[in-house]
């Protein structure tokens, strides 16, 4: 097997798309996909050592002087990235929308978000988001009905599940907790109703 279609294989045997490689790199995209190709015949011997770093294997076997990937098959590499702590959200009574930026947390590069916000309530306990927990939202202004989102209405922000029926004009959004009642928005009420995005995971402290 060819260095090319070794760096290839390993790359998508750790799920990691070009972007990944490239930004642990330094290098553009494109760079990658040059490497991972027959377009170029040699490729420069200082890349080898941190490639290898990044697709778990040594530089041996992508050279092809070992058939095993790596002498670090127990280690796992744990990758990490700051997102922006954006305020408060309420899982129950919606409260005043504040999006001053207060801090960063630190999250695994697996969690596809562009910012987080800390839970206030027990609204949501049934899909184990507790009171304290950071929720990680992605940015996105329709999201399909079931999801879980972060919605603004009328200038106080809620986390609940979405759903809305075009054909009655109707926007619902359900809590995780059968204490709370849904909040229905029909008529001129939808025109108040904005989505921040949808919530992709979720952080507990542990005690």
């Amino acid at each position: 097997m060819d260095i090319q279609d070794k760096i290839k294989k390993r790359r998508l045997e750790l799920n990691l798309t070009l972007d990944d490689v490239a930004k642990e790199l330094g290098v553009n995209k494109s760079t990658v996909l040059r490497y991972e190709s027959k377009s170029i015949n040699k490729m420069p011997i200082d890349v080898i050592p941190p490639l290898a770093k990044i697709l778990q294997c040594s530089p041996e076997y992508l050279m092809g002087w070992d058939d095993e990937y790596n002498d670090y098959n127990n280690i796992f590499k744990i990758s990490k990235q700051k997102l922006p702590l954006l305020g408060s959200i309420s899982c129950g009574v919606p409260i005043y929308a504040n999006e001053e930026r207060e801090s960063y947390i630190l999250c695994g590069t697996e969690i596809k978000a562009d910012f987080c916000l800390k839970c206030h309530g027990d609204s949501m306990i049934n899909a184990r988001i507790n009171d304290g927990d950071i929720v990680f939202i992605r940015k996105q202004d329709v999201v399909n009905n079931g999801e879980i989102a972060a919605v603004i209405i009328e200038d106080e922000a809620t986390l609940k599940r979405f759903f809305y029926y075009k054909e009655q004009g109707m926007v619902i959004l359900r809590a995780e907790n059968p204490k709370y009642k849904d909040i229905v928005l029909t008529g001129d009420k939808l025109n108040t109703i904005t989505i921040i995005g949808k919530a992709v995971a979720f952080q507990s402290d542990v005690e």
